[in-house]
């Protein structure tokens, strides 16, 4: 550590610019790390917070679209009710529909249909749940009251004229594609996803007819249900998918980070080759007064790790900064876990890029300090 420590005093600028470099990289990795969380929180919270374990959709359906395409009969909500493993099975109902409120407030809803009372009926911050005896109400995001919904207002669907009463508010952000969640009871659903109109009379299939079966329980063989049901599952996580623009949001993300890691182990490699290039005279002169190769060697490591540490956590301060501007103007959620997480890996990554430099050490001889090489 004494080599290290002296270096990374008397050459401050050299080491300067390069932590300035690393600080940018993971300035860029924290704002990246809050983008992902915040694009996968507005594309499947909503899902999320699902107390189910899985959902049997159409048997065959597309997966990349199961939620809009799918149609199950109810008679499948018996059947998965009655599979071993399985605690609880519900229909689930799922539709994007465009309202407005009394106030002339444009909303998307998702539309999740569940029955009042069942363990997909969700707690409310306020407000009351969701009522079998009250058809019109609906139980809406945090999300929906910021962008101007209130607790009594009345949302009209356009197109129908369906009225939906706000009986509740949700305390998390629950929304699915981008799209505020509001929870309404099944029937209402029913009715809305079949755009029939009020005062009309709905034909009675429109009753038989949901999205999925939401299976709630670890131990089910899903397999064998679905082979029951005539059904097919999905996990609650490989649904996210589903999802309108989450898979293609999520892996692009994902390229990028991992293009931002490759960076910084490339950039940290190429510097600690140049400079052990420079220092390859006073290396030798080490060698040359006794010191071991091993030495020399963790000495150049744990120089390269305080530089990392040190920008790193410089970076990651000025990112959280940014982060905590952004606000709401978007999709953007920082995580703690998630950023150092992504801290780690970026250090980690960059010691591997200096290790594959300062390897260099071993090939320089000690003869080069006599004049040997002349």
């Amino acid at each position: 550590m004494f080599l290290a420590l002296r270096e990374l005093k008397f050459a401050r600028a050299r080491f300067g610019l390069m932590g300035a470099v690393v600080a940018l990289i993971a300035v860029l990795m924290v704002l990246l790390s809050g983008l992902s969380v915040g694009l996968v929180n507005d594309g499947v919270s909503g899902l999320q917070r699902l107390p189910a374990t899985s959902f049997a959709f159409e048997k065959g359906v597309q997966h990349s679209s199961a939620f809009s395409r799918s149609v199950v009969e109810t008679s499948a909500v018996e059947t998965w009710a009655g599979r071993d493993g399985v605690e609880e099975a519900e229909p689930f109902g799922n539709t994007l529909v465009n309202g407005r409120s009394g106030d002339g407030v444009e909303i998307d809803l998702a539309l999740f249909g569940v029955e009042p009372g069942s363990y997909l009926s969700p707690a409310v911050a306020e407000g009351t749940r969701l009522n079998g005896d009250a058809p019109g109400g609906i139980v809406v995001s945090r999300t929906a009251v910021d962008d101007g919904i209130k607790l009594g207002d009345t949302i009209t669907i356009d197109r129908i004229g369906t009225e939906l009463k706000v009986v509740g508010t949700l305390e998390d952000q629950h929304t699915y594609g981008h799209v505020d969640v509001a929870y309404v009871p099944l029937r209402t659903w029913q009715e809305v996803h079949a755009g029939i109109r009020p005062g009309d009379e709905a034909p009675a299939r429109v009753y038989q007819e949901i999205t999925a079966v939401a299976v709630k329980g670890e131990a089910a063989d899903l397999a064998a249900g679905d082979k029951a049901a005539g059904t097919e599952s999905l996990t609650l996580k490989e649904s996210f998918d589903a999802s309108p623009g989450y898979s293609a949001e999520t892996s692009t993300l994902s390229l990028i980070e991992g293009f931002l890691y490759a960076i910084s182990a490339l950039v940290v490699g190429a510097f600690f080759t140049v400079l052990t290039i420079q220092r390859k005279q006073e290396i030798a002169v080490v060698r040359a007064m006794g010191a071991s190769t091993g030495y020399l060697l963790r000495d150049a490591l744990a120089q390269a790790l305080i530089l990392l540490a040190l920008s790193v956590g410089v970076g990651v301060g000025i990112g959280v900064g940014l982060g905590s501007m952004i606000g709401g103007t978007a999709p953007f959620a920082l995580e703690t876990g998630a950023i150092v997480a992504a801290s780690a890996l970026l250090v980690f990554l960059g010691v591997v890029g200096a290790l594959g430099a300062v390897l260099r050490i071993t090939a320089v001889d000690p003869l080069t300090a006599l004049g040997g090489s002349r």
